[in-house]
């Protein structure tokens, strides 16, 4: 029996982590490269740069039966490995578009090190036509005709990552060489899921097209929340009309609340607005997908507005600081906006949330961060949900009651619709309800 193949992971942070401890649990021998000397102690320890339920245990897993290592050095990872995945989280600048700095030295440190017909699998975010630019850089410039590109774009969800990659719906795979596209998506077969084959661009403006539709879908739905708000209407009714509707369906991305979160999709959409500005084409349904999405964190100071008039030295608690549930990340955190645009107004904010890792703040908090809920609950005159924990519908809301100065819950992700709080004496407000 033939050794199993290598595959390099470059960049590890959660996506990269993710694949590097997947691909090892299906089999593979896994060298994970990572710049960052922290981030690959800690893996070699078994401790992810973020945190995603079980991804510390699958990387132990691998570790102990040494078939997932770890270095900061391409040519340790790179010459031996048959696939190398480019795996960065890449990141985005203020107004949403990408940094590829980090990913274009990736590629381009690569190249030297790359084995006769290894295949770069390239499944960080990028733009429509740069995985193309780089198989054309390589073979041509480099002149590296064995070796080939393929765009694999990820569909991980933080909080269910390990399951998504391993159990996917289907797996799309780009390539413009038939050759190396049934390389990957026989790579791929131990997944058992449907391989959807494309072109390389066509990839790429996939990924962009999903993102931006799952994007709309939030700014739709956010949008008939604000209606119901004003006519009594109960946009989880709404909801439900839709989901049962055939032509929309049960999975459909229909959960009111504060918007997306910058860096995720608003990339994709910011991709394509490009891309129609480039080509002198205007793009208004997308241009109303971020107006919608940008005016959305504004809702809690709206809300505690109507409800107090004067905000200035107002006492508020927020339960959830993270990207969403089931995540450590604050990176780009719409609950940290919130709670921003509440400090700007001179709202005084006691935070909890369970799992967030306040390293990653660029500063000094603008809020106290307390260790329980019933703390950020001391004393104040809201409590606001921002982070759809579920451990925050499990809460002894009597005693949240005790102790706030007025027994008000702004629930921003409708968690607590089913616990009948105004039946306990609190004056409690959903999203579109």
């Amino acid at each position: 029996m033939s050794p199993p193949e290598t595959i390099a992971v470059i960049g590890l942070w959660h996506l990269g982590s993710v694949l590097a401890a997947c691909w090892a649990e299906l089999g593979y021998r896994v060298i994970g490269l990572d710049g960052s000397q922290a981030v690959v102690d800690g893996l070699r320890s078994a401790r992810a740069p973020i945190f995603e339920p079980g991804l510390d245990e699958l990387v132990r897993k691998s570790v102990i039966k040494e078939c997932l290592t770890f270095t900061t050095e391409f040519r340790e990872a790179v010459p031996r490995s048959d696939f190398v995945f480019i795996a960065f989280d890449t990141p985005v600048d203020a107004n949403d578009r990408l940094e590829l700095e980090s990913v274009e030295h990736a590629v381009r440190a690569s190249i030297p090190y790359l084995k006769e017909g290894a295949i770069v699998i390239v499944s960080s975010q990028v733009p429509v036509g740069t995985c193309a630019r780089w198989r054309r850089e390589i073979r041509e410039l480099h002149r590296r005709s064995d070796v080939d590109v393929v765009y694999s774009p990820e569909n991980l969800r933080l909080g269910e990552a390990l399951d998504c990659y391993l159990h996917p719906d289907r797996i799309v795979v780009g390539a413009d060489d038939p050759a190396a596209r049934q390389s990957v998506a026989d790579l791929f077969a131990p997944m058992d899921a449907p391989v959807i084959a494309m072109s390389l661009m066509s990839a790429e403006m996939a990924k962009h097209a999903l993102n931006s539709f799952l994007a709309a879908s939030v700014s739709f739905i956010n949008e008939i929340a604000t209606l119901c708000e004003l006519t009594g209407a109960d946009v989880l009714s709404v909801v439900e009309a839709l989901k049962t509707d055939p032509r929309i369906g049960r999975r459909a991305f229909l959960s009111p609340g504060f918007g997306f979160a910058g860096g995720t999709l608003a990339r994709d959409v910011q991709i394509l607005k490009d891309i129609g500005r480039a080509g002198g084409l205007e793009t208004p349904f997308l241009d109303s997908v971020i107006e919608v999405n940008r005016q959305r964190p504004g809702i809690v100071l709206r809300r505690l507005a109507n409800l107090y008039g004067k905000l200035d030295g107002l006492g508020v608690g927020a339960l959830g600081l993270t990207y969403k549930a089931g995540t450590s990340t604050l990176r780009r955190s719409v609950a940290l906006e919130v709670i921003g645009s509440l400090v700007a107004a001179g709202v005084k904010v006691k935070a909890f949330d369970p799992k967030a890792d306040l390293s990653e703040l660029d500063g000094s908090p603008t809020f106290e961060a307390v260790g329980d809920a019933y703390e950020a609950a001391r004393a104040a005159s809201a409590l606001v949900i921002l982070t759809e924990w579920p451990e925050f519908a499990r809460l002894d809301f009597d005693r949240i009651k005790a102790v706030m100065a007025n027994p008000v819950i702004f629930d921003g992700k409708n968690l607590l619709v089913g616990l009948r709080l105004t039946d306990r004496g609190f004056t409690y407000m959903g999203v579109g309800r």
